[in-house]
């Protein structure tokens, strides 16, 4: 049976709960009865506030102010964007490390409506100097980067959703992966939707490169494979153009043209299913085909 993303986070910070006690997980309310042996262990260092997103923010920064490598989740709309100004003063303004580990973006619980749609999150984050953001593909790359990370003394943003790669690569902060090769375009894919971009590139003469991180993004390894004068092709589970500004910093010593594919920058009305939300926003397989095949047109 295939592991969700949630499930193995949860098993992952009850993991390093047990072998490090410096850790500590505050919750608010979302995932409990995930860490009930979390909480049943270390109830000293295992917080739930409640569905009181401030507070959240604020009992996480105080364990880091003590020196604990605290992981803090909850649902993306109400970790990063709800409480968004403990993020960025609590912990970024004090210079405090942290993992912000989410579930539910971009629409993962799009039956229940705007209030829990979080395809912002990303960029949201972003605007918080010196932070980190992790999008895993699928469980397995999101228990190596919440391993490598959870105390590396940086505030981190670690992405988790529904959807999910049908295999895990060798991720790293920090690291692009060169999946397959190709001439006339590279396409960069982040997190949880390699599977149907790789699905949708049949027959493309592209290469596709992946990664689980967004920041820190490997301008280095984009520049090796992009060539001289290149076409390049985000493909990305939140807004699009959020990945622009790192693939133009990376590219910006030769002439490049950029397109990108992502969750339009609109707010989504409609009540369903995050597979019935792809395919009206364009991010299922059909969809994104449909998008790169007319980026290619135009390059």
């Amino acid at each position: 049976m295939v592991t969700d993303m949630r499930t193995q986070l949860a098993r992952t910070a009850t993991d390093l709960l047990e072998r490090d006690p410096k850790v500590a997980v505050v919750l608010a309310e979302i995932s409990v009865d995930r860490f009930e042996r979390a909480i049943a262990m270390a109830p000293d260092r295992v917080i739930n506030v409640g569905i009181m997103e401030q507070t959240l923010l604020g009992v996480a920064a105080g364990f880091a102010m003590e020196g604990f490598h605290t992981i803090v989740h909850t649902m993306a709309p109400f970790l990063v964007e709800r409480p968004f100004e403990q993020v960025k003063l609590d912990f970024g303004y004090q210079g405090l490390a942290g993992t912000l580990a989410s579930v539910g973006a971009p629409y993962d619980y799009g039956t229940e409506g705007g209030t829990h749609h979080s395809p912002g999150d990303v960029g949201v984050v972003l605007t918080v100097p010196r932070t980190d953001v992790l999008v895993p593909g699928c469980a397995g790359e999101l228990d190596r980067l919440l391993r490598e990370t959870y105390a590396d003394g940086r505030l981190t943003y670690l992405r988790a959703s529904v959807a999910q790669n049908d295999v895990a690569l060798e991720v790293a902060r920090g690291r692009l992966e060169v999946v397959r090769r190709g001439s006339r375009a590279t396409v960069v894919v982040v997190g949880p939707v390699l599977s149907r971009t790789l699905a949708a590139c049949e027959g493309l003469d592209v290469s596709v490169l992946y990664t689980a991180s967004v920041a820190p993004f490997d301008s280095r390894g984009l520049a090796a494979v992009a060539g001289p004068d290149p076409l390049v092709i985000a493909v990305e589970p939140f807004y699009e153009g959020t990945l622009l500004p790192s693939l133009a910093e990376a590219l910006r010593h030769v002439p490049s043209r950029f397109a990108t594919v992502g969750v339009p920058r609109r707010f989504i009305t409609t009540y369903g299913t995050a597979e019935e939300h792809d395919r009206e926003l364009g991010m299922d397989v059909a969809g994104i085909r449909r998008r790169l095949v007319a980026a290619l047109e135009l390059g």
